[in-house]
């Protein structure tokens, strides 16, 4: 079964988000997935991925980051740029915070009785690997995390020269190279990480991190290299990490996906991800 839903948070800007599952009266742990930069929760293989899960006894949440260019009208792909330029690393802390919340509210979008809320875990792909880990941080009634080729940190590719024109300008430019679209990012996502450094430092705030973390991530990931999950694993010596050999950044997957199985990297961090979540039940 998936359910289509939509979740209000505060900020304002409602967002998108889907459970899948295997309705049958009993509790089920809870997955709640985080697309990265410019990834959004209908891309490649994640409605393969989501359908995996369940069928493995996990309620599978995914959901659009409120700004990543979705709109709750036409959530198939990015289309309102000036929403993804205005997005930010708070922002998207705040969406998961909502998400959180609405599962815990008495009319939750999936029926209370197929939810362990005891068991809330969390799996991050890419610059969303970040915004787990920081999620996890300040919120205690997450269990457990798993990283996908995450990002080591939101700032450290953000040299000199760029950032002088990016003040001036108050605005650069990424390409999407799947799409040809000029997407924009507006300074204020500078300016939202340093003045609220102390909850979006990564390298600070994962050594608060209580619970526990499996750090994933592809040998041949042409986006980011291994080097970021070694650096998380050495301000959390506590975190199991595996390097998959033949995993790309995508973990196999791309858009669209046409296949009908999941990409065997995917399946692979797939299959270590529900192993850990079970073994920190």
């Amino acid at each position: 079964m998936k359910v289509d839903f939509v979740v209000y948070p505060d900020h304002g800007r409602a967002f998108t988000a889907d459970a899948t599952y295997w309705p049958d009266d009993t509790p089920k742990p809870i997955v709640i997935f985080a697309h990265g930069f410019k990834g959004f929760k209908d891309w490649g293989h994640f409605n393969l991925l989501a359908t995996y899960f369940a069928e493995q006894g996990f309620v599978f949440l995914k959901f659009n980051f409120a700004y990543n260019g979705t709109t709750v009208e036409d959530a198939s792909d990015m289309h309102d740029m000036e929403a993804f330029g205005q997005n930010n690393f708070s922002l998207e802390l705040d969406d998961m915070q909502a998400l959180i919340e609405l599962l815990h509210t008495d009319n939750p979008p999936i029926q209370k009785k197929e939810l362990d809320l005891s068991r809330i875990y969390l799996i991050g792909h890419s610059r969303g690997g970040g915004a787990v880990i920081l999620k996890a941080a300040e919120e205690p009634r997450v269990k457990a995390v798993a990283t996908w080729s995450a990002v080591s940190d939101y700032d450290s590719r953000w040299d000199e020269l760029q950032m002088e024109q990016w003040k001036e300008s108050g605005v650069q430019y990424v390409l999407n190279g799947r799409t040809g679209q000029q997407m924009p990012l507006y300074y204020q996502l500078v300016e939202d990480y340093y003045q609220n450094q102390h909850r979006l430092d990564i390298p600070t705030v994962i050594k608060k991190m209580q619970q526990p973390l499996l750090l994933l991530h592809g040998e041949q990931d042409e986006t980011l290299p291994v080097q970021m999950a070694h650096d998380l694993k050495s301000w959390k010596p506590d975190a199991e990490l595996h390097l998959i050999p033949e995993a790309n950044h995508s973990f196999g997957g791309q858009h669209p996906y046409p296949e009908q199985e999941l990409p065997e990297a995917a399946r692979a961090a797939a299959n270590l991800s529900i192993a850990f979540f079970r073994k920190h039940a």
